[in-house]
């Protein structure tokens, strides 16, 4: 029963520091290591069942809504310069309202778009190209066995 009480008291202690942690990470921030607790008993580490949590993800900027505007300025742009300079990029931003990191992420998932595009296109002309060479013997093998059929029946027999 002690031994079930030490493991008790110790999943607690764990918990609480953790608790602690937390609230610290709070106050000062996800990076501080200044005032975290670590226990660096070993004949402690079967009390580490919870050691293996990971940090709190860092919250990411929200998704970009782009207006109608912004979206024809820039596709219209994309047709004739697939790719900015800086100072083509600092002038979009600007007059659109945009970051320059906007910009240049907005580019980069349209150059992958095209590139997907292209890539379904080219499997499409490729299956269209066999079904048409396909339809070509099918019709080529037709005319055959017609022109065959009517040579047998030439009009000797």
């Amino acid at each position: 029963m002690t031994e079930l009480n030490h493991i008790f008291n110790g999943i607690l202690e764990i918990l609480w520091r953790r608790y602690l942690n937390n609230e610290l990470h709070l106050m000062f921030g996800e990076n501080s290591t200044e005032y975290t607790f670590n226990n660096k008993d070993p004949t402690r580490d079967h009390l580490n069942l919870f050691s293996n949590r990971q940090q709190p993800k860092k919250k990411r900027k929200s998704r970009t809504a782009f207006t109608n505007h912004q979206i024809f300025e820039l596709e219209k742009r994309f047709l004739y310069q697939k790719y900015l300079s800086p100072a083509d990029r600092d002038e979009i931003a600007q007059s659109l309202g945009l970051t320059n990191a906007q910009v240049i992420t907005w580019f980069q998932n349209r150059r992958a778009k095209l590139k997907r595009d292209m890539e379904e296109l080219k499997k499409d002309v490729d299956a269209a190209k066999v079904s048409g060479q396909r339809a070509i013997l099918t019709t080529l093998h037709e005319m055959t066995n017609t022109t065959q059929q009517n040579l047998s029946k030439s009009p000797d027999s």
